[in-house]
């Protein structure tokens, strides 16, 4: 059986999913098989694996950190909330139903546990090191008796705990003393070290706050991480995009609308690494009227966010950019919303049974009770590129198209385009270099701007950029201590 270690952080957002990815990459380095594992994820970045199952897109991140595809195993339990009281429950890749918060404590989290144990004890029995990543606080002590994801997966694995805390945010010396604190004491022996994440400044400074964290906590202080900027690897969490601005000139203005239950924000990231273009995430109707092109993302719920567009003010600041000929593209939920209607016939999203859409596509949506999940290759019938895409689909509902296909899957068509205004199932597309290329290039020519060099590859960056992660994360921690508390001595 593999090894395991796991990060757990003082709360959400302290940077457990990339220094996970961090450790996943230099324990890859020095010439182990390496996985990653985390038993239950609530998020609505998700990704397909080859075999066409859903998992969390932290972990996928993570497993390219490994050099590996991703697997159902490494995130067995994945909740995509669908509103403020309930969440499809997704359970090894496929889902099981929408549940509220009570119900799936209740009713299902004694099933969700021997799912984690058997999946978490496939990887330790194929891989040399798992690396494990918790969720929240480690503490929230009015719920630890139900816990599958922190101390309870740890014991599973007896794996040793590293303790991350967010200097950034500050009181990190409140939230790591008093997560230790809150924790029983088997808990607290589990944890071998601290780790100080997101650091500005003079480093020096904080000497004797190193001491007084180890003499408060008597847990060793493996190191400080400095804040890593404009770092171009995806984040866990939609409340990333809250300080997301993509740098350098504004010659292109991409605008996507941050709707209230947007998912996989990050099909979106490569074209904010592109020379000359600025990727805003925004619901102000003047950022949209100022853009020079517009994207409806995912949604977890096409119907709440339609409403919410609508209610907003956002709805007319769509249609008058596309009647003044800006490209507007829809993705997934946002590719339903371009058209006609959407229909709920079995209750899907929502009581009602019909909604209007925007009405810019001749496209008729029917929200289905079972969800597609599939990785796909496509040609593309865009005028500005007629070359393959690749990516993958997750999608509730089946769009009937009268109009022309944006692309073609196999024999079948996908998406729509009609003038400019476009939308496809297909998340990911912007990852495809070519077609990103000939999408900005098309924008440019628009604005009688020279078409941009093709120089910009994205896949080559992202392994980059886990590089650049890896070797900042070495120059900052205690390397060597940490494998010896993996045991790879």
């Amino acid at each position: 059986m593999g090894k395991a270690i796991m990060l757990q952080g003082t709360g959400s957002h302290v940077g457990k999913s990339i220094l996970t990815a961090a450790i996943c990459r230099i324990v890859k380095q020095e010439g182990y098989s390496v996985a990653p594992f985390k038993s239950q994820n609530m998020a609505l970045n998700s990704y397909v694996t080859p075999d066409g199952l859903e998992i969390g897109r932290a972990q996928a991140l993570q497993a390219e950190a490994c050099r590996i595809e991703p697997e159902v195993e490494m995130n067995p339990i994945l909740l995509k909330p669908s509103d403020e009281m309930s969440a499809q429950v997704v359970a090894m890749g496929r889902p099981i139903s929408n549940m509220t918060a009570r119900q799936y404590r209740e009713q299902y989290l004694d099933q969700a546990l021997p799912i984690v144990k058997q999946a978490l004890n496939t990887l330790m029995a194929r891989y040399d090191v798992i690396v494990m990543e918790g969720a929240g606080s480690p503490v929230e002590i009015n719920l630890r008796d139900r816990d599958i994801v922190n101390m309870s997966a740890a014991k599973l694995a007896n794996a040793p705990v590293l303790l991350i805390g967010d200097i950034d945010r500050g009181g990190v010396f409140a939230s790591l003393y008093g997560t230790i604190a809150l924790m029983y004491p088997e808990e607290r022996e589990l944890v071998k070290g601290i780790i100080v994440n997101k650091f500005r400044g003079d480093l020096s400074l904080f000497n004797d706050g190193v001491k007084i964290l180890e003499d408060i906590t008597c847990k060793p202080v493996l190191g400080v991480v400095p804040y890593l900027h404009n770092l171009g690897l995806d984040e866990e969490d939609s409340v990333a995009l809250d300080s997301y601005q993509s740098e350098g000139e504004a010659e292109i203005i991409i605008a996507v609308l941050k709707l209230p239950r947007l998912s996989n924000f990050t099909d979106f990231l490569p074209l904010g690494r592109e020379n000359g273009v600025r990727l805003i995430y925004t619901t102000k109707t003047s950022d949209i009227l100022d853009a020079d092109a517009v994207i409806l993302p995912g949604t977890k719920n096409t119907v709440k966010d339609l409403k919410f567009l609508c209610e907003a003010g956002l709805e007319k600041a769509v249609l008058e950019a596309a009647a003044r000929g800006v490209p507007v593209v829809g993705i997934c939920g946002g590719f339903q919303m371009l058209g006609e209607t959407i229909l709920d016939p079995y209750a899907v999203e929502t009581e009602h049974a019909e909604f209007r859409a925007l009405g810019l596509l001749p496209v008729n949506t029917i929200l289905q009770q079972s969800k597609r999940t599939v990785r796909c290759a496509a040609k593309c019938r865009l005028p500005y590129y007629s070359g393959e895409v690749t990516g993958y689909e997750v999608h509730m509902g089946e769009s009937e198209v009268t109009g022309n296909s944006a692309f073609i899957i196999g024999s079948s068509d996908d998406g729509c385009i009609q003038d400019e205004v476009w939308g496809t199932y297909i998340h990911g597309i912007f990852d495809n270099d070519e077609f990103r290329w000939g999408f900005i290039n098309n924008l440019r020519a628009k604005k009688g701007l020279p078409l941009q060099s093709r120089s910009f590859r994205y896949r080559t960056f992202r392994e980059a950029e886990l590089d650049r992660l890896a070797n900042h994360v070495r120059k900052c921690l205690d390397i060597p201590k940490i494998f010896e508390i993996i045991g790879l001595e």
